[in-house]
């Protein structure tokens, strides 16, 4: 297995909010940095529910994941991170439709806070392509 570490920057991704790269590829998989729900345009949160900033957040992390050269069909763990459990099924929807077949293992975790107020974080392992 290749030790080559080589970062990721996603331009289509929102920039990152502290000393972080959008990824890492190594040994053929690609570790994702947490994406929120932000605007790539304004930097500013996206929507006002659980799961108007799930989508984001997922649309966010397409961006990293097709910047690297992969897809969402490609991402083999993803890890959710909610500031209220009790808003999972709404997150599960949007979710299933970011993996409409297929869907990657996953972890959902309640947290007490996330960067800038978000209430949704999402990050990823993606098996890249050959």
């Amino acid at each position: 297995m290749s030790t080559d570490r080589r970062p990721v920057n996603a331009p289509e991704a929102p920039a990152a909010i502290g000393p972080y790269v959008h990824a890492v590829a190594a040994g053929g998989l690609l570790f994702c940095s947490g994406q929120i729900p932000l605007d790539p345009a304004t930097g500013e949160l996206v929507g006002t529910t659980y799961g108007e900033q799930a989508e984001q957040a997922l649309r966010n992390l397409r961006a990293v994941v097709e910047a690297a050269g992969a897809t969402m069909a490609d991402v083999v763990r993803a890890t959710v991170y909610l500031t209220d459990m009790d808003a999972f099924a709404e997150v599960n929807e949007a979710y299933a439709r970011a993996f409409p077949t297929d869907p990657p293992a996953r972890a959902a975790v309640g947290v007490a806070q996330l960067p800038k107020g978000a209430l949704v974080e999402v990050d990823a392992i993606v098996a890249l392509p050959d």
